[in-house]
């Protein structure tokens, strides 16, 4: 494998991660030693792609994410994601086709605390449909969409499937709160 492509993984190991990782993990996750992976990430480090928040542990960085082709966003997008919808563009839960449950969340905050206690079918219904990714995609939050993708891939199910969606959703939506305080782009 290529330094460029060891590189690019390290990197969107720490994005889908979405915390700091230790050299381990990290090591772990893209399959070289631990030796090996030190020098690339001194390398992302040197490059601001990874910054080191707390000694052993590494995290992407706002110029990482950028690598990764993940889009900038400010306070005003962030406010955008995070605002209420009409009811027309709320997320409507379902556990099958026309099986509605009369269930609904109008934003990013509502959609995390609707998780927590939706019937678990309805996850189940619609993560392998795509509908959580194009719904918060429509937000104007690719990256998120990109977080949900990953955790459909991932072959969860059952209680660890919603925890890994809500705990996901959660993050996220913390991350643009406090942005909108802030007034940074991230």
């Amino acid at each position: 494998m290529s330094a460029s492509k060891i590189r690019g993984k390290i990197l969107g190991v720490l994005w889908a991660a979405g915390k700091p990782m230790s050299i381990e993990e990290i090591a772990k996750k893209i399959g070289i030693g631990a030796s090996s992976t030190m020098g690339y990430l001194l390398g992302l480090i040197k490059a601001k792609y990874v910054s080191v928040p707390q000694k052993h542990y590494y995290a992407i960085t706002n110029l990482g994410k950028q690598a990764l082709g993940l889009p900038k966003i400010d306070k005003n997008l962030a406010l955008g994601i995070l605002s209420s919808l009409p009811l027309e563009k709320a997320f409507h839960f379902h556990t099958g086709i026309d099986q509605y449950l009369g269930v609904y969340a109008n934003s990013l905050k509502d959609f995390a605390d609707k998780i927590q206690k939706i019937d678990l079918k309805s996850i189940e219904f619609h993560l392998p449909r795509r509908d959580f990714e194009l719904w918060i995609h429509d937000l104007g939050d690719p990256e998120l969409s990109k977080k949900i993708s990953l955790i459909r891939g991932a072959s969860l199910s059952g209680d660890e499937l919603r925890k890994e969606v809500y705990e996901t959703v959660k993050s996220r939506h913390e991350e643009l709160a406090k942005l909108t305080l802030q007034g940074h782009q991230i």
